[in-house]
């Protein structure tokens, strides 16, 4: 009797810590029983002449390919990226990195160019053709607006940005009492704006920005009183700078500025405003649809998803893709970005005239519900006009996770919902006659929890939980199959895991300040979320089959794939600060000229 209740707690307790996922959010490999794996054919690699050609074996032109590759990359992944943070800070120094990510990228295009008229095409109609031809004409376009546009004075008049912001900008971020910033207006009243920027962690008036100053005066380099950035007497000023950046187009060549200058006049207010807002889009957007025409590149350069392989690579590509930009948007949030919104893990700063906005957790749970409530028709399109399988039946219970998961955080995020859930309290305490709230002690139990300030909402990393179980077990075709798999389930595991002890932290101590708090535990959960969104990616059919042939195991794309993730976080990171740096040299050189 004792044996049998000593077998039966056993059992129980490794039930249980299977079902928790602590074993595999833990174990790189733990559990997966690689010993016991024995290869089979689909793991033996085809025979040379029954694999596809493509472009990676090819052997032909190999300097010019990877010349290619080499300057994209450079391009896509340095260049632009450094661009578009001196955009949104609306440096002086952004017309040069724009032009020399036009230089990078449109070598790696004339090779490119190149390349394709001197080898077979062994990827007919392919998307990366066509894809890099379009980005590299938007960038071209947003380019050419940013320059005429600030050569004819009207740069800042085309923000995208509301001036009457500016005000609450001030108040959010200064640590200064409202009749200070009401006397300070009263000297100056127009309201002079630094920057152009949505207001995404790291602008002027930012913790980032300004470590080692406890109160910001307005008449500080960072408040200059006069020739603010967007303001009507001076809004030339970032258009001076673009001129004595380009003497030779604004001032040797007076004749041209000038033909400029009239066309800009001839364009109506109403034209600009869309031209500059379209400019802002493409500010925020390009480096997400660069992502995309880079894994477009290296599908067509595998020779990857032809025929009905499409349906498996979309799945997987695109579900991989959306893992690794949000593991991007965590390690901004812990950096400091959307500080405004209250998502750095911090208290939102009041304003006036404050609106409401959603919390992370809100976002996060609608993009779960919009994702499930869509895909759940796109899981049988593998096999449209046939008989639902066993395994289109197990991805569309996990995309009704979704549906309820993402829901459900919505609704936990309703501030509605909680005061309807509140009312059986507030009546007991209003309505009670043995109870009266008169001394101070008993006040203070008719007040929110300090929690309440703060967003709390598990349910997004459980969600993100759950899939990484399901799929770290999920049966595969081949060994290697299995492994990647588990690899990139694993890595969602622990990345929920460490999104779970941030709110540990941020329960037992809440956020109080508008600094973001950066909790360290989101640095593991944007590393686990980029890697495993990557692997996630290499776990298709035609990627393990290109794995296969090639004799590449499954810790090789996990071993490459872990250094690369940890060089582009300090990449994010540092070109973050260098925005930061720009907005502030700008300040600087506003305050020099008032």
């Amino acid at each position: 009797m004792i044996s049998l209740a000593r077998q039966l707690f056993r059992a129980l307790t490794v039930g249980a810590a299977v079902g928790t996922g602590l074993v595999p959010s833990v174990l790189a490999h733990g559990g997966d029983n690689t010993d016991d794996m024995k290869m089979g054919e689909a793991d033996k690699p085809l025979p040379e002449d029954q694999y596809p050609p493509t472009y990676f074996a090819l052997g032909d032109h190999r300097a010019a390919i990877y010349s290619h590759i080499g300057l994209m990359v450079l391009a896509w992944v340095f260049v632009l990226p450094v661009a578009v943070m001196l955009s949104l800070a609306r440096s002086r120094h952004r017309i040069t990195a724009q032009l020399v990510f036009l230089a990078v990228n449109g070598g790696g295009v004339v090779l490119g160019t190149i390349y394709n008229a001197s080898t077979p095409d062994l990827y007919p109609n392919n998307a990366h053709h066509t894809l890099g031809w379009v980005v590299t004409w938007i960038v071209c376009s947003q380019v050419a607006i940013g320059l005429l546009s600030s050569i004819a004075g009207v740069f800042k008049r085309g923000s995208c940005e509301v001036r009457h912001a500016q005000t609450a900008e001030r108040q959010s971020f200064i640590p200064i009492s409202t009749e200070a910033i009401a006397e300070h207006e009263s000297s100056y009243p127009k309201p002079h704006r630094f920057s152009d920027d949505s207001g995404q962690g790291t602008e002027v008036n930012t913790e980032s920005l300004r470590s080692g100053q406890s109160h910001a005066d307005p008449g500080s380099p960072l408040f200059p009183p006069t020739h603010g950035f967007g303001s009507d007497d001076h809004e030339g000023y970032a258009d001076d700078n673009i001129h004595s950046e380009l003497p030779r187009v604004s001032k040797s060549s007076g004749a041209v500025r000038s033909f400029i200058e009239r066309i800009a006049s001839n364009v109506s207010s109403r034209a600009w405003k869309v031209l500059m807002l379209a400019y802002c889009f493409v500010d925020r957007t390009i480096l997400v649809l660069g992502s995309v025409t880079l894994a477009t590149g290296i599908i067509t350069f595998g020779r990857f998803f032809e025929g009905n392989e499409i349906f498996s690579g979309l799945a997987h590509w695109i579900k991989g893709g959306i893992f690794f930009w949000l593991g991007i948007f965590t390690l901004g949030r812990w950096a400091g970005s959307f500080g405004d919104l209250g998502w750095a893990w911090n208290v939102r700063p009041k304003q006036r005239g404050q609106k409401w906005r959603p919390s992370a957790e809100f976002v996060e749970s609608a993009l779960i519900f919009i994702y499930g409530s869509t895909n759940i028709f796109l899981e049988h399109l593998g096999n449209w006009g046939g008989e639902y399988s066993a395994q289109d039946l197990e991805h569309i219970s996990i995309t009704v996770l979704f549906i309820g998961g993402g829901l459900c955080g919505m609704l936990i995020e309703s501030v509605r919902i909680r005061d309807l859930l509140n009312t059986t309290v507030e009546e007991a305490g209003h309505f009670d006659p043995e109870k009266v709230y008169t001394d101070e002690g008993s006040r203070d139990e008719t007040q929110e929890p300090d929690t309440y300030a703060f967003s709390m909402n598990p349910i997004p990393a459980l969600v993100i939980l759950l899939l990484g179980i399901m799929m770290s077990s999920h049966t595969q075709h081949n060994m290697i199959s299995s492994m990647v798999h588990k690899q990139w389930g694993n890595l969602l595991t622990g990345a929920s895991f460490a999104r779970g002890f941030t709110y540990v932290l941020t329960y037992l101590k809440p956020p109080k300040s508008i600094y973001p708090s950066r909790p360290p535990t989101e640095l593991l959960t944007a590393f686990g979320l980029i890697s495993g969104g990557i692997i996630f990616m290499a776990s298709s059919s035609d990627t393990i089959n290109g794995m296969v042939h090639y004799e590449l195991d499954a810790m090789f794309m996990f071993t490459v794939t872990m250094g690369l993730v940890g060089l582009l976080m300090a990449w994010i990171i540092l070109v973050m600060a260098l925005k930061g740096w720009a907005v502030r040299r700008e300040a600087r050189e506003a305050y020099a000229k008032a």
